[in-house]
């Protein structure tokens, strides 16, 4: 078997035939730190990137490519862990060293030291330059950078070590290794680094075990990979829970609940605030409808008897209404003071009904255009559009003395996508999952900064919870704003920049906006 066609069976297969000792555990420890707190500042720092990126950066992506790649070039032109590709120099990184041959500087004794300032260089490099490409719009990920991070930490620490052994073998800390056979091998520690690396940015454990396993084909070295690993995920949780898939997820605003989120002390009344865009099953006109359509950002309209009793009846899905009136377009003449009536129908009704969406080749999500009428046309009187049959009339329901927590556990376990609350058969609100996640990220806010600076927050509308905010980012506002000033200032770049120009980020995305 030759899969890679590299002659090996995995992609970084190492064949390390001496054991690893107790001694040892200090310094795989020591990686495993660092691990955790790269993970963390990535997550933390790139966040802050991401929110200026989208805020500043959302027109020029080509642009900002092409300067990334402008400024890698030019950084890992000096320097030779920085040049090669990173799939290459990880395995460069995890090769022993007995064996090499004399051209190969990185195991060679009087170059040690040369190496040691070269690996610490790219690591820094390497760690600036993730934090700045991740998330552009290049096709990149973040799982072989962090390995490179912490491959070139971790052969630096294992050079350092070696160093260290070979000057000093009498010291106590190094009693048990064999004086015929090599004590330090800085590969392991370049393997143990990758781990502690990806293990930091993506607070995943087992999975980044077997993935080493994997890759290397290193059985030996199971254990301290595992301890590794685990102090990695451990350091980096002290500051922040969940890596950076979660953290982007919150960034982005995706409507996800963990198993970890709760919401407590609350009962669903004093959550709802108040009740949405209804539809009357007594009848509505169509221009009315479409109207709901075009403002309302809800995935679906409760249905109620009428106006003035809000009994409710049933839900429609905002793509199934789509759908009827669409098909009622095609199939005849709709005035804009059609009538459309919602009165529900059986379960069985409905069923069949929404079923003809997966049997509908032609099922489109967007309105059609509407009709014009001609005079004749116009006088012709247009009978009332039936969309009974497309409202569900079982939805989820709940009551508002019901804890918010009951609440967020039926949202993860029976995943609907709306919960109506009513007392008394009358409808008092609707509950999505981005409300919860919005009240979970407000909590979250008032645990860090106070109570007094979440009021302010909702004074002045902050919809985003300070999701990437931070240091970072206002360098680089104030760094875009000067450098936008200046450049505006230049009759030949002034098409491509204006000054101080910006896009509000509540216009570009909505943190947790309503289904």
């Amino acid at each position: 078997m030759n899969p890679y066609r590299t002659g090996k069976l995995v992609l970084f297969q190492v064949e390390y035939n001496h054991n690893w000792y107790y001694f040892e555990i200090v310094f795989f420890l020591l990686i495993g730190v660092f691990g955790g707190l790269y993970g963390e500042y990535v997550v933390r720092f790139n966040l802050q990137v991401q929110r200026f990126r989208r805020k500043f950066l959302s027109q020029y992506g080509v642009q900002e490519a092409v300067v990334l790649a402008l400024i890698t070039a030019m950084i890992s032109y000096f320097n030779r862990f920085m040049q090669l590709d990173m799939t290459k120099t990880l395995e460069e990184l995890f090769q022993q060293c007995d064996g090499a041959s004399d051209d190969d500087a990185l195991c060679q004794s009087r170059m040690q030291w040369s190496m040691f300032t070269s690996l610490c260089l790219a690591t820094g490099l390497r760690f600036f330059l993730v934090i700045l490409s991740y998330g552009c719009k290049v096709p990149a990920g973040i799982f072989i950078p962090s390995m490179a991070v912490g491959a070139t930490f971790g052969r630096s620490v294992g050079i350092l070590i070696k160093a260290l052994q070979s000057t000093f073998p009498s010291l106590f800390l190094f009693a048990s290794c064999p004086a015929d056979e090599p004590c330090i091998i800085p590969g392991t520690y370049a393997m143990l680094g990758a781990a502690a690396g990806l293990a930091g940015v993506t607070r995943i454990t087992v999975a980044v075990v077997v993935i080493m396993f994997e890759l290397t084909g290193a059985l030996t070295y199971i254990l301290p990979i595992m301890l590794v690993v685990s102090t990695s995920k451990l350091v980096a949780d002290m500051f922040s829970k969940g890596g950076i898939s979660d953290q982007s997820i919150k960034f982005n605003g995706y409507p996800f609940l963990n198993l970890d989120d709760h919401v407590r002390d609350m009962p669903v009344g004093e959550f709802v605030k108040s009740v949405p865009d209804v539809l009357y099953a007594t009848g509505m006109p169509l221009h009315d409808v479409e109207a709901y359509l075009a403002k309302s950002t809800y995935r679906g309209f409760p249905v109620v008897q009428s106006e003035s009793n809000y009994n409710l009846l049933g839900y429609i899905e905002r793509h199934h209404l789509q759908y009827a009136i669409s098909k009622a377009y095609a199939q005849g003449i709709l005035h804009s003071d059609t009538t459309c009536l919602f009165q529900p129908k059986s379960t069985e009704a409905y069923a069949l009904t929404t079923a003809q969406i997966q049997s509908d080749p032609a099922v489109g999500t967007n309105l059609a255009p509407a009709v014009h009428l001609s005079e004749e046309e116009m006088e012709i009187e247009v009978g009332p559009l039936q969309l009974g049959d497309w409202v569900d009339p079982a939805p989820l329901i709940v009551q508002p003395q019901l804890d918010l927590e009951v609440v967020a556990d039926m949202f993860k376990r029976l995943g609907p996508r709306v919960i109506l609350v009513c007392q008394n058969g009358q409808l008092i609100g609707i509950v999505t999952v981005k409300d919860l996640l919005r009240h979970i990220a407000m909590n979250e806010r008032v645990e860090a900064d106070g109570p007094n600076m979440s009021n302010a927050n909702d004074a002045r509308g902050d919809t985003d919870f300070a999701v990437g905010t931070g240091e970072l980012e206002q360098l680089l506002e104030t760094s875009w704003t000067w450098l936008s000033s200046c450049m505006s200032r230049m009759p030949w770049v002034r098409r491509y920049v204006q000054a101080s120009e910006s896009v509000p980020l509540t216009t570009v995305t909505t943190l947790y906006e309503n289904e």
